[in-house]
C-alpha cells in the first residue's frame, strides 16, 4: 500500500510540544527538566520530537538503551537518561561510548557498574522506591548503595531519583509519606535529585528538586482528572481521517459487529479509516465523540480494524472524502480515553505504524 493512498494521518504541532516544554520549566523554573521521550515520544515521534526540543532542553529521559541510541545516532547530544537503567552488563559499555546517565534500580545493576571497566566515569542516579514498589532500593538501604557506588573510582556523577504512584491526586497524603521516604532515604546528604513527574511538576513546588521530568504534560495532556487552571497545555497531536463512504439506515437497523447500535431514526452513517489496527480504541462506546469538518458528532457501532462509523444525521453536507477529527484540538484526547476507559497515555502510545506522522513547525 502506498504511504499515502489512506487518509489517517495525524498531525504533530512541534510548536506546541516547545510550549509546553516551556510551561514546564516556568512551573520549576530553579529546576532543569528532563524531557520524556520513550515509547517513541508518547507516540508523537521521538527523533522529530527531541530534535524540536534540543535547542531548549536540559536533557532527555526514555526507557531503554535502544530509545537512547535512536536520539545519539539523529545527532542528539545532550544528557539522555535510562528511566530502566541497562538490562544486561554489556549494555555498560553502550552507556559509556555514547555518554548516557543510568537508573542503577538493584543489587544486579548495581553489581554490573562495580565491575565495569568504562573510558570514563559513569554517571549513575539511584532509584529509591518511596512508595511506588516496582522497582528501587529500600529507603533504609541508600546510605549504604551511595557509599559504594561513591567509593567506585570509575563512578562520577550520582543522583537520586524516585517516581509518585498518585501525584495526579493533589493533596493525597501518599504523596507526602513518598516525599518523606525520599528524603529520609537520603539522610541529609547533598545528593543531586529528580522526583516530579508531570502531575509533581504543576502542583508539589517542594518535589522539584533538581531535576524535574515532564513527560504527558509536553504533549499537551493534563496528568489531572481535569485540567490544570494555570497550565495553558497545547495539544501536540491531531489524529485525523476522512468520511470514506456515507449510507442511508432506517429506525430498527442494526449497525456493525454485534449490531450493538440499534438505529431509533432514519439515520445518516460515515464510514471513517481508522480503525483499532491505527491505536483508535477499540472498547470506545456509542456516544464517544469526533469531530467532522469542525463540527461534533458522535461514534456509532463498534469500532472494527479498519474502520469506525458515526453520525452524520443532519449533516446533509457532508461526503466523501470530508475530514474527522478523532482527537486534536476540537476533540480532547483525554476526553476519547475517558469515554473507552482509558488514559490518553495509552492512545497517543498505541498508534499503529499506518498511521502517517506529519511534523510541523519544525
Amino acid at each position: 500500500m502506498n504511504a499515502s493512498s489512506r487518509p489517517l494521518h495525524a498531525r504533530i504541532h512541534l510548536g506546541a510540544i516547545r510550549h509546553n516544554y516551556r510551561i514546564a520549566k516556568a512551573f520549576a523554573p530553579s529546576s532543569r527538566a528532563l524531557a520524556v521521550v520513550k515509547a517513541n515520544a508518547y507516540g508523537h515521534g521521538a527523533i522529530a520530537v527531541a530534535r524540536a526540543l534540543a535547542a531548549e532542553a536540559d536533557g532527555f529521559a526514555v526507557a531503554c538503551l535502544e530509545e537512547a541510541l535512536e536520539l545519539r545516532d539523529s545527532g542528539i547530544r545532550d544528557r539522555i537518561l535510562l528511566l530502566e537503567g541497562v538490562f544486561a552488563p554489556d549494555e555498560i559499555a553502550q552507556v559509556d561510548a555514547a555518554g548516557l546517565t543510568m537508573v542503577v534500580h538493584c543489587r544486579a545493576q548495581l553489581d554490573w557498574v562495580l565491575a565495569a571497566r568504562p573510558e570514563r566515569p559513569l554517571r549513575c542516579w539511584i532509584k529509591v522506591d518511596s512508595g511506588m514498589h516496582r522497582v528501587g532500593f529500600a529507603p533504609e538501604d541508600f546510605g549504604a548503595i551511595h557509599a559504594e557506588l561513591g567509593a567506585c573510582a570509575h563512578v562520577g556523577e550520582l543522583g537520586a531519583i524516585t517516581h509518585f504512584a498518585r501525584a495526579d491526586e493533589p493533596g493525597h497524603p501518599f504523596i507526602q509519606r513518598q516525599l518523606a521516604d525520599f528524603d529520609r532515604a537520603l539522610g541529609g546528604r547533598a545528593v543531586m535529585s529528580s522526583l516530579s513527574n508531570s502531575a509533581a511538576v504543576l502542583s508539589l513546588p517542594s518535589a522539584h528538586r533538581d531535576w524535574t521530568r515532564p513527560g504527558i504534560m509536553l504533549y499537551g495532556i493534563s496528568p489531572f482528572a481535569v485540567p490544570h487552571p494555570a497550565a495553558e497545555l497545547r495539544p501536540a497531536m491531531t489524529l485525523e481521517s476522512a468520511i470514506i463512504a456515507v449510507r442511508d439506515l432506517a429506525p430498527g437497523e442494526p449497525l456493525g459487529y454485534g449490531g450493538r447500535f440499534v438505529c431509533d431514526r432514519p439515520t445518516r452513517v460515515g464510514v471513517v479509516a481508522v480503525g483499532y489496527a491505527d491505536g483508535y480504541p477499540r472498547h470506545a462506546p456509542d456516544g464517544t465523540p469526533l469531530a467532522v469538518a469542525g463540527r461534533p458528532t458522535r461514534l456509532i457501532g463498534r469500532v472494527s480494524m479498519d474502520m469506525i462509523t458515526l453520525d452524520l444525521t443532519g449533516m446533509e453536507d457532508v461526503g466523501l472524502g470530508t475530514p474527522v477529527q478523532l482527537w486534536g484540538d476540537r476533540i480532547s484526547a483525554a476526553e476519547v480515553a475517558q469515554a473507552a476507559g482509558t488514559i490518553a497515555y495509552e492512545l497517543f502510545t498505541g498508534i499503529g505504524r499506518r498511521v502517517r506522522l506529519i511534523h510541523e513547525g519544525v
